[in-house]
């Protein structure tokens, strides 16, 4: 009866394997066999040396699989191999197998398989689907039957004690495996392990080659990025030039954004810059800010943002936008991210230089007021230096905006003062410009001119400002600045804070304005309430403000007693002091109107806080 048991190709494990002893074979048979074992093993040796000399795993495999179906001869032979999840799956075969059957995967404790790799023997069976020893697995038992696979001889492939995969030898009808045949297909599975194991570090080293050259030419590629981003700054380029050198490297467009994230450039050239006001890219410039790292998004209409912040220590100098169709590579990722220290570098240098240049023009602007109307030869020598004329410096400008410091109004008056031909700073608490402005049409220009700065200022603080400029006598900038200063204050104690004008404007305020006419506009409110004047002073009451309350409300009596917050009892006695002070008829239609004129001046002198002129006592 054929043994259908399970058999393991070793003495010591009790399998019943039939065996042929050369000290049971005849005499006459012993040359013979001994011929046969020798070319048997002439074929291993051969077979392991064409094997240790293949380094492609695909092939080491293809050639396992062919030699052992040669040099065992059965119907076919296929190999499979221990994956990362524990399966045994076919990877090379000779043989007619089907292409099913080449499919299969079973798990790696099921099968005859699993027996070898448990044991790390060789283990064979006669007729596989009826050894009632092995684990079945139903898929791979369907595919038997179709193949035609009946006795199946597995030996294993060892690497360092561990079995990485099993060499399958298998005959289309049932029979016994010989010692002899188990014995050569164990030697052959050794070195085929060892080509193996060879072709396995061979992809291995290629592998980690290729990974350090990948990553070579990763760090090659980021140092030339790095090299060009650094050469476009240190030969005097800008923040175009870096943003250009990114597209050429990473492609896509470069969208550079301010302080204020408005934009400042798109590259390439003529490109669209992208919508950086929508949510999903206005959110992630702020994670840029807060991460300090790039953050990539999809936007609404699919295209890849990639925001970076441009930031140095804790100041935000603004952001790098990178749009493209497709998500940035890790490297491109980092290159961006490196654009934007060099970029925060370029903006400080561009900052310390425009400050330095802020710096000397204030200096030189404070130097020609405090010295007009005089010039002297060191003070032409350095502003021609700097190519200005001093005596081309014809208009004063004063800007004041509510709720700003003097000095940052005066860091945006610098580039105006540039274009102007002119210098600007702060002087006497005032953002101050001198500028050159022609003298064709002289009146009509200067007005058009204080108009366009007031226009452009109030787009770029966003918020109210007044502007008033006033030409210049000859090089008296003293007198000027002085007229356009107080005439500043006029106009924002008239309650019109948000506009430009020169001060040939206000003319009709000269007085309060021009300090060479500073004594007449003494004298004119001295005519007019000096005794009121004199008496609150002396008395410490409010007649002036009472008369001008009286005044505001047309006469009505009890509406002044409600804004002064008084008794009508106490308004009507303060009305007949100011009587006894200016007459019976200061209230009448002929005295009234100069009283009101000399009230509301003398107001906006108190406002603008002109010098006073002493009050003598009243008669």
């Amino acid at each position: 009866m054929t043994d259908r048991r399970l058999n393991v190709a070793n003495t010591e494990a009790g399998g019943a394997a039939p065996t042929s002893s050369p000290r049971s074979i005849a005499q006459a048979d012993l040359v013979t066999y001994r011929g046969r074992r020798d070319r048997e093993l002439g074929s291993l040796y051969a077979i392991a040396r064409s094997l240790a000399a293949l380094r492609e795993l695909d092939e080491v495999l293809d050639s396992i699989v062919r030699h052992a179906h040669e040099l065992i001869g059965t119907d076919f032979t296929y190999l499979s191999l221990v994956g990362p999840d524990k399966d045994l799956s076919l990877k090379a075969s000779a043989g007619t197998i089907s292409a099913e059957f080449l499919a299969a995967r079973i798990p790696s404790n099921t099968g005859l398989g699993g027996r070898v790799i448990d044991t790390g023997r060789a283990m064979w069976v006669s007729n596989y689907l009826r050894a009632g020893d092995l684990t079945h697995v139903g898929e791979f038992d369907a595919l038997v039957a179709p193949e035609g696979l009946v006795a199946l001889l597995g030996v294993p492939l060892l690497v360092r004690s561990e079995v990485v995969g099993v060499l399958f030898a298998a005959d289309r009808t049932e029979r016994p495996f010989e010692t002899d045949e188990i014995a050569l297909l164990s030697a052959f599975a050794d070195h085929a392990a060892i080509a193996l194991n060879n072709a396995r570090l061979y992809d291995e080293s290629r592998a980690a080659v290729q990974r350090l050259e990948s990553a070579y030419a990763t760090m090659e590629r980021a140092q030339a990025v790095h090299e060009a981003l650094s050469n476009a700054v240190l030969s005097g380029g800008g923040p175009g030039d870096v943003a250009q050198q990114l597209v050429e490297h990473v492609g896509g467009t470069v969208t550079v954004l301010e302080r204020d994230d408005s934009i400042l450039l798109s590259r390439p050239q003529g490109a669209s810059p992208v919508r950086h006001d929508s949510s999903e890219v206005a959110a992630a410039i702020v994670e840029a800010r807060n991460t300090g790292r790039c953050v990539t998004i999809e936007d609404s209409v699919g295209l890849s943002q990639s925001a970076a912040a441009i930031q140095a220590g804790n100041s935000y100098l603004g952001a790098l936008l990178l749009t493209r169709q497709e998500q940035p590579p890790p490297i491109d990722v980092r290159t961006l991210e490196r654009a934007t220290h060099v970029m925060g570098m370029l903006i400080l240098k561009e900052s310390a230089v425009a400050q330095t240049a802020e710096r000397l023009s204030g200096e030189m602007m404070t130097n020609l007021l405090v010295s007009s109307p005089v010039v002297g030869p060191a003070q032409r020598a350095r502003a021609q230096a700097r190519g200005l004329l001093v005596d081309k410096l014809n208009v004063v400008v004063v800007v004041d905006a509510l709720g700003m410091s003097t000095g940052e109004v005066s860091r945006h008056l610098h580039n105006i003062a540039t274009e102007w031909n002119g210098l600007s700073g702060v002087y006497l608490g005032r953002a101050t410009m001198l500028l050159n402005v022609p003298d064709r049409d002289a009146i009509t220009r200067l007005d058009t001119v204080t108009r366009a700065i007031h226009q452009r200022l109030r787009g770029e603080l966003r918020q109210q400002v007044t502007v008033v400029s006033e030409r210049v006598r000859g090089t008296d900038w003293a007198r000027a600045f002085s007229i356009a200063n107080r005439c500043c204050a006029v106009i924002q104690a008239l309650g019109r804070p948000d506009q430009g004008a020169s001060s040939d404007q206000y003319a009709v305020y000269a007085l309060l304005f021009d300090t060479e006419r500073a004594v007449e506009l003494g004298r004119f409110i001295e005519d007019t309430i000096g005794p009121v004047l004199a008496y609150d002073a002396r008395r410490s009451t409010d007649l002036v403000n009472t008369m001008t309350q009286y005044f505001a409300h047309n006469g009505n009596v009890a509406q002044s007693a409600r804004a002064l917050h008084v008794h009508l009892n106490t308004l009507l006695k303060r009305m007949e002091r100011i009587s006894v002070l200016l007459g019976e008829d200061w209230r009448s239609p002929e005295f009234s109107l100069p009283l009101q004129l000399t009230l509301r001046l003398h107001e906006l002198r108190t406002a603008v806080e002109l010098p006073q002129v002493s009050t003598p006592t009243p008669r």
